[in-house]
């Protein structure tokens, strides 16, 4: 094999095994047995390879300028927060499908379905992620009904594409 060929050669081949290496999934979502069948998350997700860690801080109800969207209003709050989510992942290079955890605090839990419903329409098919919801007293001000935080995983070196619902 000559020098010509060679050089040939690791120019076909390295695209090739790189674009192979994208391909590999980074995130493994397991519900292992024994376990409770989950509603909207996963038991274990294990993230690897070469990734990208994105910390969102808790989202909430509020619009760009600072207002208060949906006072007393679950529905129209869980919506806001997700929209707010999608935001800030989109900002860093990452989508829903991304997300390895998710802490979620509410002050009512008995409108738990109206988190739901928002969370499974930005949340799509079985890229759920780990996932706690916790009741509490009160969030940092009194009309916010909901905060959700997010860690996400990004391979290295994979262009980024928009968050989709």
């Amino acid at each position: 094999m000559s020098i010509r060929q060679l050089f040939a050669a690791v120019f076909v081949l390295v695209p090739v095994l790189a674009s192979a290496q994208t391909r590999q999934p980074h995130i493994k979502r397991t519900n292992p047995a024994g376990l409770s069948k989950p509603t909207g998350y996963t038991h274990v997700v294990e993230v690897s390879g070469p990734v990208k860690t994105i910390y969102v801080a808790g989202q909430v109800a509020a619009d760009e300028a600072g207002n208060v969207i949906g006072v007393n209003d679950m529905k129209a709050q869980a919506e806001q927060v997700f929209k707010n989510l999608e935001r800030a992942l989109t900002a860093a290079g990452a989508k829903f499908s991304d997300v390895v955890k998710m802490n979620m605090y509410a002050t009512d839990l008995s409108q738990v379905q109206a988190i739901r419903d928002a969370r499974a329409r930005y949340f799509g098919g079985d890229a759920l992620p780990a996932s706690t919801l916790v009741q509490v007293v009160r969030l940092a001000r009194p009309e916010y009904m909901l905060e959700v935080e997010v860690i996400a995983a990004v391979r290295e070196g994979v262009r980024a594409v928009p968050a989709t619902r």
